[in-house]
């Protein structure tokens, strides 16, 4: 039966990577450094008649000072809002007319651009992508009215008691780190935002030398190359050191708190500080969390706490690796009488991975599923783009689909127990519980 599977998982493979133009001996892209510093990574992909490009520049969360929550994701929310150029309808026009898309984004340690055109409207799209990079004017009416929304659905999170949870989580994990920046910090600071702060955070980070940009599609190297320093060549250089970020806080003992709504069903988020995805325990934490709570019903958690027990709707637990240090979280949701006995059942689950080395069906079971998987994230030219993104962001090289495998199939369950031990801490735990506290009884910890 083992057989008949690993045949299946490498016919998956092998058809996945035919889609995408990818074979086993080939690396995905290539990496070219332009004349302004930007980084290009292009993958040539003569399928359809499409180019995708996503665009990562060094303007995160952690770019920005840490007084000024919220200043990242704003500048990035703006820079489509009109340019020196084109007003923010010329803008939308322009592209929906080629049938294309644009759109902007931040995350904690980037903020994205994304740009999908048909190959006879490259130029037009590097055009308009260059454009509200470069020259955005950040218009008073658009920060006011950005302000204002921002705020209000600040004010309707607060409504989801899972958001709450996972806010009040981050916030105790991680302090005044910039991962640790929650709705109520970005409230506090908008109403004081000036637009001198957006225009100078801009200036500062939005430049070619902080910039990654992956372009995949069909479009040759020397053609795209032209096309890039064509449009981008107003944008300079630019050396500015980053801002010093505060560390997260060490945590000594197990902290507990409970936030009061008066609902039927408990949030729960249980964790502490993980690894960062550069970290070189990354695969074997992977294969670890997959069994712990990582893999869906597959996993101990779910076996344990859903299945076996019944006591919760939904438990599922996550590394989320980014450049710096990111942090170790199980979610569940489970009805108030029952928060006590889940969460204990949790720490017995961490308790028991330290403890015991995991099963030979569980390791098999993982590393089929992770490996037999991945190619799934490079079946469309957009994966394909983020894919090469992360490797850049990452430094994973332009090998790393071929090396996936390799380096989840050699990972053993002395490997699992021993990640189990460094990066689980089930007796130095955050433990956040939003539910009505006249029904929950949590356990001493």
């Amino acid at each position: 039966m083992r057989i008949v599977k690993y045949i299946f998982v490498m016919i998956v493979i092998s058809v996945l990577l035919s889609l995408s133009g990818q074979s086993s001996a080939e690396q995905l892209g290539k990496r070219i450094v332009l004349e302004n510093g930007m980084v290009l990574l292009l993958s040539e992909k003569r399928e359809i008649p499409m180019v995708v490009v996503k665009v990562a520049i060094k303007a995160g969360s952690t770019s920005a000072p840490v007084e000024k929550p919220g200043l990242a994701s704003i500048t990035a929310s703006l820079i489509m809002q009109g340019t020196s150029k084109r007003t923010a309808s010329q803008i939308s026009k322009e592209i929906d007319f080629i049938g294309g898309s644009l759109s902007t984004s931040s995350g904690n340690d980037f903020a994205y651009a994304g740009l999908q055109v048909l190959k006879k409207d490259l130029s037009i799209g590097l055009d308009l992508l260059a454009d509200v990079l470069i020259n955005p004017v950040f218009d008073q009416e658009e920060i006011d009215r950005k302000v204002k929304a921002t705020l209000a659905e600040i004010q309707r999170q607060k409504d989801k008691p899972a958001v709450v949870a996972n806010e009040a989580f981050e916030k105790e994990v991680f302090g005044k780190h910039p991962y640790g920046v929650v709705g109520d910090d970005v409230s506090a600071y908008l109403p004081k935002l000036a637009r001198q702060d957006i225009l100078e955070f801009h200036s500062l980070r939005y430049c070619p030398n902080n910039t990654i940009i992956a372009v995949v599609g069909d479009v040759n190297e020397k053609e795209i190359v032209g096309l890039l320093n064509e449009y981008f060549k107003p944008w300079l250089k630019k050396y500015q050191p980053l801002p010093l970020v505060i560390q997260p806080p060490v945590i000594n003992k197990s902290v507990i708190q409970i936030i009061d709504k008066k609902i039927t069903q408990a949030n729960i988020a249980i964790g502490h500080l993980g690894i960062s995805r550069e970290n070189p325990d990354f695969y074997a934490v992977t294969v670890m969390n997959y069994i712990l709570g990582g893999g869906g019903f597959a996993s101990r958690l779910v076996d344990n706490i859903r299945d076996n027990k019944g006591l919760a709707y939904d438990v599922h637990s996550f590394f989320s690796t980014q450049k710096e240090t990111g942090s170790f979280k199980v979610t569940i949701q489970t009805k108030n009488e029952s928060a006590h006995d889940v969460i204990a059942e949790t720490l017995k689950e961490l308790i028991r991975m330290q403890k015991d080395l995991v099963s030979m069906k569980e390791l098999a079971d993982a590393k089929a599923y992770l490996t037999g998987s991945f190619p799934l994230r490079m079946d469309t030219y957009t994966k394909i783009a983020d894919m090469l993104t992360s490797i850049e962001i990452f430094n994973l090289g332009l090998d790393y689909p071929q090396k996936y495998a390799a380096l989840i199939n050699a990972i053993t369950k002395d490997d699992i127990r021993r990640v189990a031990k460094k990066y689980l801490h089930p007796d130095k735990i955050v433990l956040v519980v939003v539910a009505n506290r006249e029904k929950v009884k949590l356990p001493v910890l």
